[in-house]
């Protein structure tokens, strides 16, 4: 299987600890890539329009969007990780969600993407963890994803992993591991379920999307619905 991870900050703190600990449970049996913000998308969207309106491809930071869209594409489980910063995930991170803002439903979901899964881990000295984790689950599920674990920890002590009590190292170490171990007994040749609130957003944006395509044929969201055949009858879910 491949897993495609999406690393928040270049630190290796605590999160890097627990993003550690998830993966060790698929290290032997999966093609594992990582990617770290912001040295692997290094520059703000300038909210141009480019890749909704004339393609993905006319970004100004296409060269490092194209890679790590296309590795998602290729996960059959994909991570992303961040520490709270001021109860939100970090500014690396919604730049480069900002990014993939042409892979929401509204414009050019990826069909491969309603078949997928995704886990988040996100972690904070006290409050932020669940506001945070927040942030990146409203993308993924914009993108057709349905079936997502959330890890959130809160540390109540330090922020360095080696200076936490012992009891609380156990803690979040025994809760990652959980959630671990119930996403490798997963069969990913299987796609997940497209649950009902994804496919209404999915059926909402289709009439958006014939209305517009009757009124603009060209029109790049409309034509990519159209040579789907979302327009018709076909579903990008099983």
């Amino acid at each position: 299987m491949n897993i495609s991870v999406i690393n928040g900050t270049e630190k290796h703190g605590v999160t890097y600890c627990l993003k550690e600990m998830f993966l060790a449970e698929f290290k032997d049996k999966a093609n594992i890539k990582e990617y770290y913000l912001p040295g692997d998308c290094p520059s703000f969207c300038v909210g141009c329009l480019n890749c909704t309106l004339k393609g993905e491809n006319t970004c100004k930071d296409a060269e490092y969007i194209e890679r790590i869209d296309k590795s998602l594409l290729e996960a059959d489980l994909i991570v992303m990780t961040s520490p709270a910063y001021v109860f939100h995930a970090t500014g690396a991170m919604k730049a480069f969600l900002d990014h993939l803002a042409y892979r929401w439903i509204p414009h050019r979901p990826a069909p491969a993407m309603f078949g997928k899964r995704a886990v988040i881990i996100t972690q904070c000295l006290g409050g932020g963890a669940k506001s945070a984790a927040k942030d990146i689950k409203h993308s993924l599920s914009w993108w057709g994803i349905s079936k997502i674990g959330v890890f959130t920890g809160k540390l109540m002590g330090d922020i360095v992993w080696d200076k936490l009590p012992q009891k609380k190292q156990s803690e979040l170490t025994n809760k990652v591991k959980r959630l671990s171990q119930k996403f490798a007994r997963i069969d990913y040749a299987k796609a997940a379920h497209t649950n009902f609130i994804t496919k209404v957003k999915f059926l909402f944006c289709r009439l958006m999307q014939k209305s517009l395509h009757k009124a603009d044929a060209e029109y790049l969201d409309g034509k990519y619905w159209a040579e789907q055949g979302w327009l018709g009858s076909v579903r990008p879910w099983k």
